[in-house]
């Protein structure tokens, strides 16, 4: 039953019952739904400005896991692309010269895919610029690796032609270097420990006991067995064929004399520190052409990636001489 609303009329001195009519009744109902609808708008915009529903909460979680998961991601792309880098450096500053056959330039290893609308189909999404960088990532290194398999199938092919001159380069670690810490000085400019000045350095020296056994690098035969070249001490020379030579200098003594013929791993001498030596170590060059180059390159006969990865490290640290 409604309820009967009254007034107090002054003049009758009585309460008399307010009659509200109809018009009246329509704009209050009107007022009313229009005050609701109004403050329902503002409840639902404000909310949704500051509160989540679960379903906005668990699709936000997936997002933030999408962009975690995409640079988790991008981390290791950029990983793969060091380590193929590598492998392409070495691919055609060691393998390819050796085989004589023409490097791989870069420009067509890191080439891009043709197509001016391969990505298009990622177009629309909020992360699409995300998302297509990945993929055209992905596809380059794709390339990269075809090239690179393809360059390792070429040169595969010319060792089997070859097998003698791959005996011959100088291959392995000319001491005995299991643990990857003899090496004191690399190739490049060190710090003369003599004069203190600054000069190049031809070779790698090896720290190492007086005595310990030096090993031939690889097949050829004994040029040199002597320490009449200035310097070098007590040395020996291996001439390999191919234009490469390697030299050991510093020996206590020779295990070998002149025109023997010798093969990878053979004994040759032991470690000592004659001639211009300011502590027993092996120092070890090798030629190509008659034009020193750096041995740290000829080192894949007896080492894994990683390992080979550290003796770059080492061999690259600026620091002085032992010669």
């Amino acid at each position: 039953m409604p309820k009967v609303k009254y007034y107090y009329d002054s003049e009758s001195l009585s309460f008399k019952k307010i009659k509200t009519g109809k018009r009246v009744v329509l704009k209050n109902v009107l007022l009313y739904l229009t005050g609701s609808a109004l403050f329902g708008f503002l409840f639902i915009f404000i909310g949704s400005q500051y509160f989540q529903s679960p379903q906005e909460r668990s699709l936000n979680r997936e997002l933030e896991n999408m962009k975690f998961q995409y640079s988790q991601l991008d981390k290791k792309m950029k990983n793969i692309e060091s380590v193929l880098e590598n492998i392409e450096e070495r691919d055609n500053s060691i393998y390819r010269i050796y085989f004589e056959a023409p490097p791989i330039s870069e420009d067509k290893r890191k080439a891009g895919i043709g197509g001016v609308n391969r990505y298009k189909k990622f177009d629309g999404f909020e992360y699409s610029n995300i998302i297509k960088e990945s993929n055209k990532k992905i596809d380059v290194i794709q390339k990269r690796l075809t090239i690179q398999s393809k360059s390792l199938d070429e040169i595969a092919k010319l060792a089997m032609d070859r097998e003698k001159f791959l005996k011959s380069i100088p291959a392995i670690q000319p001491v005995n270097n299991d643990d990857l810490t003899r090496i004191a000085s690399g190739f490049g400019y060190r710090i003369d420990p003599f004069t203190k000045a600054r000069k190049h350095h031809y070779g790698i020296d090896f720290t190492a006991p007086q005595g310990t056994p030096v090993y031939a690098t690889g097949d050829g035969t004994i040029t040199r067995a002597d320490n009449r070249s200035s310097g070098y001490g007590n040395h020996v020379r291996i001439d390999h064929g191919y234009g490469y030579t390697s030299l050991y200098a510093h020996l206590y003594k020779f295990n070998v004399k002149r025109y023997q013929k010798v093969k990878r791993g053979d004994l040759i001498g032991y470690v000592g520190s004659t001639g211009r030596s300011s502590a027993p170590h092996l120092h070890y060059e090798i030629f190509k052409d008659k034009v020193k180059i750096n041995p740290i390159n000829f080192y894949y006969g007896n080492l894994t990636a990683k390992e080979y990865d550290e003796l770059l490290k080492q061999a690259s640290v600026v620091n002085q001489s032992l010669d």
